[in-house]
């Protein structure tokens, strides 16, 4: 990700996922492979609305939070966000995601 170009998030819809404590399991529909969100990796899913950009969700979700510095943060939150879509359970773009419709058009 270029640090001058904005990344948005977005939950996947093909996802199943149930909050554990301080964890949150979350399975693919579509290979049933379960994963397991630490604090930090569910701060970001929780505020993956599509809308918000990642730098938006670590400077207000991560940074105070967690008491780390922006720079660290954004780092580690780009890896999350890295390795969740590369497994299908977000979508990332340069441009807010719209939400996704409930309703065949």
């Amino acid at each position: 990700m270029s640090e001058n170009q904005k990344c948005y998030v977005a939950r996947s819809t093909a996802i199943a996922a149930r909050a554990l404590g301080d964890e949150l399991m979350i399975m693919s529909a579509t290979n049933s492979t379960l994963f397991t969100l630490n604090e930090t990796a569910m701060a970001i899913w929780e505020a993956a609305d599509g809308a918000t950009s990642l730098e938006e969700i670590v400077s207000a979700r991560i940074c105070n939070r967690f008491d780390v510095g922006r720079d660290v943060a954004m780092k580690d939150a780009e890896e999350v966000v890295a390795e969740l879509a590369g497994h299908g359970l977000l979508l990332v773009s340069p441009e807010p995601i719209a939400p996704l419709s409930k309703e065949l058009a």
